[in-house]
């Protein structure tokens, strides 16, 4: 069961991250990733959401989407229920950690629409996962998020002391730079099969 658990969640942070192997996310990976402090207070944030949002759908999605039959639904009601959730967020951050808040400015919000977090909570019901293999799932899922973020922050500081050419500068040079990052972590497909296997 343990290693069940472990392997889901390793699985989500390195071969299958969100961000760069399945796309989503996109948006506040490549708009918050300027500083690292902004990309860790996104990705810490995203990962609490990621998690809460997995917590509350899976129950929804089992006892009142199926039960009742209206399975049909679910993108609007996973929509909403993320989207209360981010305002919980917000005004936690706004009244404990203004700073946080300050300094995500405009991309905190963008959680509500962050398809990252709404992946993670279908692909939840989608894989057939119990409530404790969604939350494991989802809490991987943010990690995997939170180390993307993390580590594009500091190519991209070290992007602004490099000598680009002059059609590469700005947006070409950020969409090859992720997509190299993106390229190396197919690396880890073997890494994780040959752990738990």
């Amino acid at each position: 069961m343990i290693s069940n658990l472990l392997m889901i969640m390793m699985t989500v942070v390195l071969v299958n991250n969100y961000v760069l192997a399945q796309f989503l996310g996109i948006c506040p990976f490549l708009g918050v990733s300027k500083k690292l402090d902004s990309a860790i207070g996104m990705g810490v944030a995203v990962t609490f959401v990621m998690v809460l949002a997995a917590a509350a759908t899976w129950p929804i999605q089992t006892f009142l989407l199926d039960r009742f039959n209206v399975g049909y639904l679910q993108t609007v009601v996973f929509i909403l229920v993320i989207a209360s959730l981010v305002q919980v967020v917000e005004m936690f951050l706004k009244k404990y950690v203004p700073s946080l808040y300050n300094a995500l400015g405009v991309y905190l919000p963008l959680i509500t629409t962050n398809c990252a977090v709404l992946g993670v909570t279908i692909l939840n019901i989608d894989n057939g996962y119990n409530f404790i293999e969604s939350l494991f799932n989802a809490f991987g899922a943010g990690i995997g998020f939170l180390l993307a973020m993390i580590l594009f922050a500091g190519v991209r500081q070290k992007m602004e002391l490099a000598d680009i050419p002059g059609p590469f500068q700005g947006v070409p040079s950020v969409l090859l730079a992720a997509s190299i990052l993106s390229l190396s972590f197919m690396g880890f497909s073997g890494v994780v099969d040959g752990i738990f296997m």
